[in-house]
């Protein structure tokens, strides 16, 4: 195979232009070309409105390739690497089958890789199955009862499923692809294997998940819902079992605690049995809302059908801590979080065509453990807390404290929208979120607002709307753990966000693979190159 790099093709193009291209580049009539993959797909915007959709190809031909590459004299082709992530082969499984408690994507991927290796892993989640969830979701969302166990945090796909469904990192890992290609054959669209920034959306993550789930059951693996980890039992620094909210005391010598960052009650849990832990910094914020079309006309300088909905990446350093926006929704809504009652939280989520009216994002404020007013471990979730239960108390219900960013900036309390309607469900209260969110959390942003407007024109708008709060980013705790993946208790392994050592869908899920290959005992990262 030949890899080709760099070819610009504007917005409104189709694959025989690709393939004419490819061949160009070459100097190949384009018959040669046998078959051609994309490898990667972004969108250069960088001369607006002059907008380029820029591609990464394999391309198979009739010939010498080498012989084809030298005399094309091509600077942008080369021979086409070949590297790809090899699971562990099925190996001899325990006496005791190894336990997974949480089934988000570190959870979710820990489990398929054991129960690839033959390993039959038995995955407890508190959460419902992920139809039973959206529908207790959806009923929350039309201002019915939250229910603690089953939520937009908690049950089958954990918080990334209903989000953006974004699987982008800064990560480079070779499992990368591999769990693309695992999306993909759970019902993923398969522009996520080529895509710059891959993204799944919530209807869709839906089904893939629970499409993963059965796979892993057909591979022996057994997953219960409705089932909460409220124990565990050590001997002689060892675990030997965890204990769940039915009463029953599961024996096993391995744990991979994929718990996700809002197990609040695990996490305190933890600390009372001496579980070696430790405050980590995190961010909080607000959600804030622009129409979509602000969005595409500031990033293309134009609209044009063709072009995916435009998102955006800012940060701005500022003495009193950074501010920047983090996960980011193009066409998408802001979402009622919560999974304690009386507390109010926000996060973002699209769907896959990602066609809604508004974009958001949380734009958030880096906090340290220094910064928390409340001293120990847990300080950051208990500050989590706080701000979450004065949002309650300011609406009185679960509709979230809102306020024009026009308003914010001018320091007085919103009465109602300016151009930009709300998506959050059940509703907004419109009021002064300096009521809400502490002065070092309203200080930085009303200081890096207009900065970042210079960075992105309608970014900051008057009409805008900040929704708040926005508290749980990531943990605001970190389970330590040895260079084996081991906590101090031995057998016991902290895996991905809620344990601090992932931020996302796709590194949660990287970090869950690497987990289950320290308790099948592999250490050669299994990246296979030919």
């Amino acid at each position: 195979m030949i890899r080709l790099r760099d070819i610009a093709l504007p917005p409104q193009h189709n694959a025989h232009q690709l393939q004419f291209e490819a061949a160009r580049m070459l100097r190949l009539p384009n018959s040669k070309i046998r078959k051609l993959t994309i490898v990667r797909r972004s969108v250069d915007a960088r001369k607006k409105p002059d907008v380029k959709i820029i591609y990464t190809v394999d391309v198979a031909v009739d010939g010498n390739e080498s012989k084809i590459l030298r005399q094309s004299g091509c600077k942008r082709a080369s021979l086409a690497p070949v590297s790809y992530y090899v699971p562990p082969k099925p190996a001899a499984p325990p006496e005791k089958r190894p336990v997974v408690v949480g089934f988000g994507p570190a959870g979710m991927f820990a489990a398929l890789i054991l129960s690839l290796a033959g390993w039959k892993p038995l995955v407890l989640e508190r959460g419902e199955d992920a139809q039973s969830r959206h529908e207790a979701v959806e009923r929350f969302f039309a201002g019915g009862e939250l229910n603690p166990a089953s939520n937009v945090q908690f049950g089958e796909g954990g918080a990334g499923t209903f989000s953006d469904g974004k699987l982008n990192t800064g990560v480079n890992n070779p499992r990368i692809h591999w769990i693309l290609e695992q999306f993909v054959k759970a019902g993923a669209r398969e522009d996520i294997l080529y895509d710059a920034k891959p993204h799944v959306g919530t209807d869709v993550l839906l089904t893939v998940v629970q499409n993963l789930r059965r796979r892993i059951e057909s591979l022996g693996g057994e997953v219960r819902f409705r089932t909460q980890v409220t124990g565990l039992t050590v001997q002689e620094g060892k675990i030997t079992g965890v204990e769940t909210d039915g009463g029953e005391t599961i024996p096993c010598d391995q744990v991979i605690l994929a718990i996700g960052h809002s197990a609040r009650d695990t996490f305190q849990m933890l600390e009372g049995l001496g579980v070696p832990m430790e405050p980590k910094p995190f961010a909080m914020g607000v959600r804030i809302e622009q129409k979509q079309k602000t969005i595409d006309l500031a990033q293309y300088g134009q609209e044009d059908p063709a072009l995916p909905p435009a998102d955006y990446k800012l940060v701005e350093h500022l003495p009193e801590g950074t501010v920047y926006t983090f996960c980011m929704c193009p066409g998408g809504y802001v979402v009622a979080a919560a999974s304690e009652p009386g507390r109010v939280v926000t996060n973002g989520m699209s769907y896959a065509d990602r066609d809604g009216e508004n974009a958001n994002a949380a734009l958030l404020v880096t906090v340290n453990p220094d910064q928390f007013p409340y001293p120990g471990t847990l300080g950051g979730m208990y500050w989590q807390r706080e701000i979450e239960e004065r949002a309650y108390r300011y609406s009185g219900s679960y509709r979230a404290p809102a306020q024009t960013v026009g308003d914010f900036l001018a320091g007085k309390p919103s009465t109602g929208p300016a151009g930009v309607n709300p998506t959050y469900r059940p509703g907004v209260t419109w009021g002064d979120l300096n009521q809400v969110l502490p002065e070092n959390i309203t200080g930085p942003l009303r200081q890096a607002l207009p900065l970042l407007e210079r960075k992105l024109k309608g970014f900051a708008a008057p009409e805008g709307v900040l929704t708040a709060p926005e508290t749980r980013s990531s943990s605001p705790v970190r389970i330590l753990r040895d260079e084996s993946r081991q906590s101090a208790i031995a057998g016991l392994y902290p895996t991905g966000e809620g344990a601090g050592y992932a931020g996302g869908i796709m590194s949660a899920a990287i970090d869950g693979i690497v987990t289950a290959e320290a308790v099948l005992g592999v250490t050669d990262g299994r990246k296979k190159d030919q």
